[in-house]
């Protein structure tokens, strides 16, 4: 029988046999790597599904996952981080207006262009991307009106890919957005902020694990992952920058989190043109 654990405020005990299930659990389904460390933090958000479960233990939350397809879903969201803000690492969105963009103009002349945010959370990446595409006044997004382009924002966790459809955020959540896009493309909306209809309507928001099929057929232009990889260990993070790279267009950008490296596969086939930046050669996208 596991012993209460001082380092585990409230609720039952987590043991080590549970937390490694746990832990199978979450490498099996979103290749998270949890170490042992994390139990504090495991242990504090399944307390939650357990009292509304009416689960006194946590050997029976493991016995209630392993029967309930729903509930190993829950869990794996529930212990997914999801954290960011609008323009985040700026130094990426800097890059994208003015080495990306040039090029993703010229190309919506002609073709449909695509950018991704995979593992959205909640939004603000991907509508920070909008705004740099629109750009700080009505004016300065003429060049869309007409063409084809389109932002696909995905996450694991259902509720946050949600708050990507409603795109409406707190006014702290909003502040660090500049002030021209700010007043260009957030509006009102009683007591919080909503982004405006011309951001929103390029985004498409899907719930999608980036290790199962990908339904999309198309490549991208741009790819922003970032602060996504920081939870995998070098196998899964190698596999899954080798599926980002083959969804490019040659000359188009990955975007990755600040703490985050390239490994494997897509090391041959990048080329570093920034900090956490790289581009696939071959080309203008």
């Amino acid at each position: 029988m596991a012993t209460p654990n001082p380092d585990l405020p409230g609720g039952p005990p987590l043991g080590d046999a549970e937390f490694d299930a746990i832990a199978a659990i979450m490498q099996s389904d979103a290749r998270i790597h949890l170490v042992i460390a994390k139990k504090t933090l495991v242990h504090g958000r399944l307390s939650r599904r357990l009292r509304m479960h009416g689960l006194e233990t946590f050997r029976d939350y493991v016995r209630l996952v392993g029967q309930d397809p729903a509930e190993r879903a829950a869990m794996v969201v529930a212990l997914t981080t999801n954290h960011t803000h609008f323009f985040r690492e700026n130094h990426h969105f800097e890059h994208f207006r003015n080495v990306a963009m040039p090029a993703i103009k010229t190309a919506a002349r002609t073709r449909p262009v695509r950018i991704w945010s995979a593992g959205c959370s909640s939004g603000e990446e991907v509508y920070s991307i909008a705004m740099c595409l629109l750009g700080t006044d009505r004016a300065s997004a003429g060049w869309l009106r007409g063409a084809d382009v389109k932002l696909l924002a995905t996450d694991l966790a259902p509720h946050v890919v949600e708050s990507v459809k409603r795109g409406v955020y707190s006014d702290s959540v909003v502040a660090p957005i500049p002030d021209a896009y700010r007043r260009a493309w957030v509006r009102p909306a009683g007591n919080e902020f909503e982004i405006a209809p011309e951001a929103r309507e390029m985004v498409t928001a899907r719930v999608l694990n980036l290790f199962e099929a990908w339904p999309m057929r198309q490549r991208y232009d741009a790819i922003f992952c970032r602060n996504v990889m920081i939870y995998f260990d070098d196998r899964a993070k190698a596999e899954l920058e080798h599926r980002l790279v083959e969804m490019l267009l040659p000359g188009g950008h990955l975007y990755i989190g600040h703490s985050e490296r390239l490994v494997g596969p897509a090391t041959a086939v990048m080329e570093s043109c920034g900090q956490t930046i790289y581009v696939k050669p071959g080309g203008a996208a």
